[in-house]
C-alpha cells in the first residue's frame, strides 16, 4: 500500500512540474507579442498625379518638408505651378492624415496659375491625396494617386 501511494505521489508531483513547464512557454508567447515591431510611419513622398483630362492633369510632388503641385497641360509639354508649401509629415503609423501647409509666397506670387491662398488643407485617406482648388468660381476636390 506504501508503494502504491509513493507512486502515486511521484506521479503527481511529476505531472505538476509538467504544467508548470508548459505555463511558462505560454508566458514566453506573450513577451514575443509584445515585442513585435511597431510599424513605421506613413511616408507620402514622391509623385502624385491626378486623373487625365484630355491631356491636362495635376501632379504633385512631395520631398523634403515640401509639396509642390503644377498644373500640366499639353499632354505633359507645359507646366504652370499651382502650389508651393509646407508638409508635415507624420511621425507615427496612421491609415488617414490630414495637414495644413503654408504657401511659399515668394515661390507663387508671380506664378499667374497658382492659388493665392495662405494656407491649404491636405488629406490623406485610400491611397488618395485630395485637396480642394478653385478656379473661375468654381471648387473642386482633386484626387491625386501614387505615380511612383
Amino acid at each position: 500500500m506504501k508503494k502504491k501511494l509513493l507512486a502515486t505521489v511521484l506521479a503527481l508531483s511529476l505531472s505538476l512540474s509538467f504544467i508548470a513547464c508548459g505555463n511558462s512557454s505560454t508566458t514566453d508567447n506573450t513577451d514575443s507579442a509584445q515585442s513585435e515591431e511597431e510599424k513605421e510611419p506613413l511616408d507620402l513622398s514622391g509623385t502624385w498625379k491626378s486623373k487625365d483630362n484630355d491631356g491636362s492633369w495635376m501632379e504633385a510632388e512631395i520631398k523634403d518638408s515640401v509639396i509642390t503641385i503644377n498644373w500640366v497641360s499639353d499632354n505633359g509639354d507645359t507646366k504652370s505651378i499651382y502650389w508651393i508649401g509646407t508638409y508635415n509629415a507624420p511621425t507615427e503609423y496612421t491609415d488617414e492624415y490630414n495637414w495644413t501647409s503654408e504657401r511659399d509666397k515668394e515661390q507663387t506670387d508671380s506664378a499667374l496659375l497658382a492659388s493665392t491662398d495662405d494656407t491649404k488643407e491636405f488629406s490623406y485617406k485610400n491611397e488618395e491625396l485630395t485637396y480642394e482648388t478653385s478656379a473661375m468660381g468654381t471648387t473642386t476636390t482633386m484626387r491625386l494617386t501614387k505615380s511612383e
